[in-house]
């Protein structure tokens, strides 16, 4: 099991979350047919987590241990066929269980080889197995179907491209791909297979663990990740691309996947990993997983995808002409998003109300990596506390529109207030106790939560130990407080009056994910 249930954030940090986490659970369809009066003995697996921002995703009643996703693409109708095989851990007795699922056609479902009846509902997939699961099982799910890239979907994470398609799974889109326990709580080991014609590469997480020659014209890769991922960073992609090896920092392995056209243009851009990896491990630590690279994802459709870059695990996706620009335009994003590896991926949210964690941190040192290296801001400012102090003036007035830092919703999600906000928390958290505990809060959380998942607590939790000082008031104030507290050593910075009728969008692209960072 790689899930900590332990909840401990602060009580101001039950604040506009408490009505979504006592969500009930939707109402179950009673069983029928032979044997239907013997399974309603056993427990019907709620169908959510309650999670704050999207109460209706995830499942309860077990827990993913790992998935292997075996997919073989189509170039010449461009569809996908598929097959997820789930191993999970049974924690109650269970009639039936859901999985997260959308826009996929399900063929077929057995549990631990028997057939199951199965339903569609809404974007769930509900699993009835021929006999109740008992509690501390672990049974073998196996669902066939196939999928459409291009396929309208309310949200989806594939991306497709002229010649295959990535995928974009964050923040709840995962089960547009594959059928999952779609919550970043439920983390768990990956492999896969990918097969595709002869003529195009299929990559995946982790590192390449064969490759076959198969009928037909045809190669399978297999890819294993040796870290367990939630199922948001997930990346699987198939075109037409050459593999660019190279070595990091203590031998770190380094492969970016590149469009074979474009290979020689983006290599500027690819050229700088090694030197930001060695930078941000002098503050975080030893780069935690078996390789890192960049994924310029083959299209130059502005519409492709709606963000510039994201963290899926060891391999972050791009718009490849994003990465066409000089280094002072583009280096300071990709240290953001290098820092995912860290926040993000390594540690998890434990619901999406804790992002915050994810893109203050990545914020936070990629604009300290963009002063170190004299490059001016968007707003032209040359420096952390300039910065800080602009932010700082628009903290009412950000509160007002999308609630405090760590009390997000489905709309606002990804917004300036998660981004620079969230700078602006941990900025004044060491200006309060000082470099030197700073910088021992972030690696020890990092190392306690290693490979799990942690709450806004959790964060509060370390900073209290590793000060010495209890932490949830001050730390409390600035996440869910509905004012902009004082800054530690800096009593004259002042907070610009609210405008209730404030019309413009403190983002640059109305919320959409990733191109609210200051590091753009």
């Amino acid at each position: 099991m790689r899930y900590r249930t332990r909840v401990t954030a602060p009580a101001a940090a039950l604040i506009g979350t408490a009505a979504a986490l006592a969500t009930g659970t939707p109402a179950q369809a009673r069983p029928s047919g032979p044997g239907a009066t013997a399974r309603r003995a056993a427990v019907l697996g709620p169908e959510a987590l309650g999670d704050p921002v999207f109460p209706t995703l995830g499942n309860k009643g077990y827990r993913a241990t790992s998935y292997h996703l075996d997919l073989a693409y189509d170039a010449t109708t461009r569809k996908v066929d598929a097959t997820a095989t789930l191993k999970l851990r049974v924690d109650r007795p269970l009639s039936r269980f859901s999985l997260d699922s959308l826009g996929l056609d399900i063929r077929a479902v057995s549990v631990d080889g028997v057939a199951a009846a199965f339903a569609q509902v809404d974007e769930k997939l509900r699993i009835t197995p021929a006999k109740a699961l008992p509690p501390d099982a672990l049974a073998t799910v196996t669902v066939t179907y196939s999928a459409d890239p291009r396929r309208a979907l309310a949200h989806t994470a594939w991306v497709p491209t002229p010649d295959g398609f990535a995928t974009c799974p964050q923040p709840n889109s995962a089960h547009t791909v594959f059928p999952c326990n779609d919550h970043p709580s439920d983390k768990a080991d990956f492999t896969f297979r990918v097969t595709v014609p002869s003529g195009l590469r299929a990559v995946a997480n982790g590192l390449l663990t064969g490759t076959e020659t198969l009928s037909g014209d045809r190669t399978a890769y297999s890819y294993r990740s040796a870290s367990p991922m939630a199922t948001e960073l997930v990346q699987i992609t198939v075109g037409d691309y050459v593999i660019k090896d190279r070595q990091g920092p203590h031998g770190l392995p380094l492969r970016d996947v590149v469009p074979a056209a474009r290979a020689t243009a983006l290599e500027p851009a690819l050229a700088l990993t090694p030197g930001l990896v060695t930078w941000l491990e002098d503050r975080l630590g030893a780069y935690p997983f078996e390789t890192y690279g960049l994924l310029p994802c083959n299209s130059d459709d502005p519409a492709a995808f709606d963000f510039t870059g994201l963290e899926t695990q060891t391999l972050t996706l791009y718009k490849p002409n994003f990465l066409l620009q000089p280094e002072r335009s583009i280096g300071s994003h990709m240290m953001h998003e290098l820092v995912h590896s860290y926040f993000g991926n390594l540690v998890s949210p434990a619901t999406w109300a804790d992002l915050w964690l994810n893109e203050g941190h990545a914020d936070y040192y990629g604009l300290l990596y963009r002063y170190e290296r004299g490059w001016a801001d968007s707003l032209g400012l040359t420096s952390l506390e300039a910065r800080m102090k602009d932010t700082y003036a628009r903290g009412d007035q950000w509160r007002h529109d999308s609630g405090p830092v760590a009390s997000p919703n489905a709309a606002n999600l990804f917004d300036s207030q998660r981004y620079l906000g969230g700078v602006l928390v941990l900025y004044a958290f060491r200006q309060l106790v000082g470099e030197q505990v700073f910088n021992t809060v972030e690696r020890t959380f990092l190392e306690r939560f290693r490979d799990y998942s942690a709450t806004t607590g959790d964060y509060i939790d370390v900073a209290s130990e590793v000060s010495g000082q209890d932490q949830s008031g001050f730390l409390g104030d600035w996440l869910y407080g509905t004012r902009t507290p004082r800054m530690p050593g800096h009593p004259d910075w002042t907070v610009n009056p609210v405008a209730s009728s404030f019309a413009a969008p403190h983002s640059r692209r109305g919320g959409h994910r990733h191109e609210n960072s200051a590091t753009l």
